[in-house]
């Protein structure tokens, strides 16, 4: 049977690692509109990527557009490998 993913399973994570899957036609979102899309406090969503980048399945860049800093969040290859792993564990229960 398969595992869940502990790191992925918290709801508020499991909904950020969801929305980043769902980026086809971009690889990455801003912090401002991830935490919009998703109705998390700034406090909140900065820990929950924290924990999400220290496990290695997203990456944070930062940088400043028209002198503004920006921070853009994108799911990588290990991040979309475990999104998925965890999706066949929560089907696999389901079924």
């Amino acid at each position: 049977m398969a595992q869940l993913n502990t790191v992925i399973h918290q709801p508020a994570r499991l909904r950020i690692m969801a929305s980043l899957v769902a980026l086809e036609d971009k690889p990455q979102i801003d912090f401002s509109t991830l935490g919009k899309l998703l109705d998390l406090t700034d406090g909140n969503l900065g820990a929950h990527l924290q924990t999400l980048e220290e496990a290695g399945y997203i990456t944070i860049r930062k940088r400043f557009v028209h002198r503004k800093p920006r921070t853009e969040i994108s799911l990588t290859a290990k991040g979309r490998y475990e999104f998925a792993e965890h999706v066949a564990a929560l089907k696999q229960i389901l079924s």
